[in-house]
């Protein structure tokens, strides 16, 4: 790690609080850039992602009623975030020959500062840093984006630690779902009966998670999961998994939001079986079932496509959610389902 970028970070409110080994893997994801005078880092109205701090020159803020106000890194403000708040407040511009910025994804700082402090009394701050990567890699993935802040403490007192050898079957396909699983420790291969022979569909490794689809769709194991190598899993039970993580990672819209998602452009995806589909289906929706769509998605559609999935009563649909959500995709499920949107309609016309 590149001491003199943790150096910097230590400068700054409230990364200074953090533990060291926190500000090394902080230091090694943030995106450092240079600008020089006169450009641009963010308008007034601006909504974005980003958490910007300012290490090095300086910065003009200029409101929209015409007030200004200037960042210098060296000084007191220059310790703070700029102009966090969202929409922005003003527009950020480069006073000084040059200036040196780094940036953040807001949502995972957060999720970071609040494990660093919930860790310093738990299991989970044991062996320093390398030890508790998969920590930063799971709050790193974009189906946790989702989770507010404050299931964080919740999510990590619910995790039970556990030893695996090689060759560990963990879940097993067509099993029933009992927890939900994060590599510590190790790798492990993903195995799919197709054509009459199971096959290798992926590979897992340390910070990658499995077995929330049939927590989500209420279903069996769609996959078995084999460890290639001794390791340790953290697990979370049914129960904890649906209390902490189940809501806030699937976003729901109603049949109102879906149709005007849909008006602007949103492509309808049905997750039901092909003979389901085939019944009764929403007009203009494409079928993609469950069990294809981790493997039919990334070729289909592209990453700045808006996607609405329904199943029956959205069952389904959660599990499809938080598949593309992890795959990259802005997803939305269809509260109810299309049982849900045709006793709507039915209420509608009484």
């Amino acid at each position: 790690m590149n001491t003199t970028m943790t150096d910097a970070l230590a400068r700054l409110y409230p990364l200074d609080a953090l533990r060291p080994e926190t500000r090394d893997q902080l230091a090694g994801e943030a995106a450092f850039s240079d600008y020089a005078r006169g450009e641009v880092l963010f308008r007034a109205g601006d909504m974005d992602d980003d958490t910007l701090y300012l290490l090095d020159g300086a910065v003009s803020a200029e409101y929209p009623d015409g007030k200004t106000r200037q960042f210098e890194a060296g000084a007191l403000q220059g310790r703070y975030s700029l102009g966090d708040s969202q929409p922005r407040r003003f527009t950020a511009t480069v006073s000084s020959p040059s200036a040196r910025i780094a940036r953040f994804d807001r949502r995972y700082l957060e999720k970071v500062i609040a494990w660093d402090q919930i860790a310093r009394t738990a299991s989970e701050a044991d062996g320093g840093a390398d030890a508790n990567r998969w920590v930063f890699r799971l709050l790193q993935s974009r189906a946790f984006r989702k989770m507010p802040t404050g299931n964080i403490e919740r999510m990590f007192q619910g995790f039970e630690e556990i030893a695996v050898r090689a060759d560990d079957v963990i879940v097993r396909e067509g099993d029933p779902g009992d927890y939900f699983y994060v590599i510590k420790e190790g790798a492990a291969s993903v195995l799919k009966h197709l054509d009459d022979s199971e096959s290798v569909v992926a590979y897992l490794v340390r910070g990658d998670c499995f077995g929330e689809d049939a927590l989500l769709a209420n279903t069996t194991r769609n996959a078995t999961v084999r460890m290639m190598q001794d390791g340790r899993l953290m697990r979370l039970s049914r129960r904890t998994f649906e209390d902490v993580l189940k809501p806030p990672v699937v976003e729901w819209v109603n049949p109102a939001q879906a149709s005007l998602l849909a008006r602007t452009g949103a492509t309808v995806i049905d997750v039901r079986l092909p003979a389901e589909f085939e019944q009764r289906a929403i007009r203009d929706a494409i079928n993609l079932p469950l069990y294809r769509l981790r493997e039919d998605a990334v070729d289909r559609f592209g990453r700045d496509d808006k996607l609405i999935v329904y199943c029956n009563t959205g069952e389904r649909s959660a599990a499809a959610a938080f598949i593309l959500t992890r795959l990259g995709f802005d997803v939305y499920a269809l509260q109810g389902g299309l049982l849900g949107m045709l006793r709507q309609q039915e209420k509608q016309g009484a």
